[in-house]
């Protein structure tokens, strides 16, 4: 089922809690894990000729938790496993920065749909937590909600489409990498 008439051109994704465990301020590229169905929907999305991307505030490092080069590091091991995409776009901002870009508001979205050429329209945003979904329907781009279990009630509930795997928010959206129903 297909939640829009212009087709998705790009899908982007949160990193951790949705491309990989989430493992708080983590500087250490060895503790980096994919998690369950993002491997293979992220091929078949490159198959399909769709441009993939990672939007993710690491504000470790604007709290001074982490440092730009331990962030850099995490997202080559992701590259590695996962890549390669054909966007990143990091905020390294705490959240009293008072930034642009930090999510919920849409800053790094609509800079990502700049580079690629695409109106927000065709972009789907997947995240675990409520800004994720809150940047995506601020830049105009559609938005579906992956919960963890750390994912509050209230943003489950706010969220517009609400899927247990990767694969499941982008089989809605493209129909050719919807999971196959027993």
């Amino acid at each position: 089922m297909s939640s829009s008439d212009a087709p998705i051109s790009a899908v982007l994704f949160d990193r951790d809690g949705t491309l990989i465990e989430d493992v708080p301020y983590n500087g250490d590229p060895d503790r980096v894990h994919s998690l369950p169905t993002v491997a293979d929907t992220l091929d078949g999305l490159r198959e399909l000729g769709i441009a993939v991307g990672v939007i993710s505030n690491q504000s470790g490092i604007g709290r001074g938790l982490l440092t730009s080069e331990q962030v850099r590091e995490v997202d080559r091991r992701v590259n590695a496993l996962l890549g390669p995409f054909d966007v990143w776009r990091i905020c390294p901002h705490s959240p009293d920065d008072g930034c642009g870009c930090r999510k919920p508001l849409p800053g790094m979205i609509l800079s990502a749909a700049e580079q690629l050429g695409l109106e927000p329209a065709r972009i789907l945003m997947i995240g675990d937590i409520g800004a994720d979904v809150e940047a995506a329907r601020a830049a105009g781009a559609h938005a579906v909600l992956v919960p963890r279990p750390e994912t509050l009630p209230e943003e489950v509930a706010a969220a517009p489409l609400v899927a247990r795997t990767v694969r499941e928010a982008v089989g809605w959206f493209i129909p050719a990498l919807a999971e196959a129903r027993p």
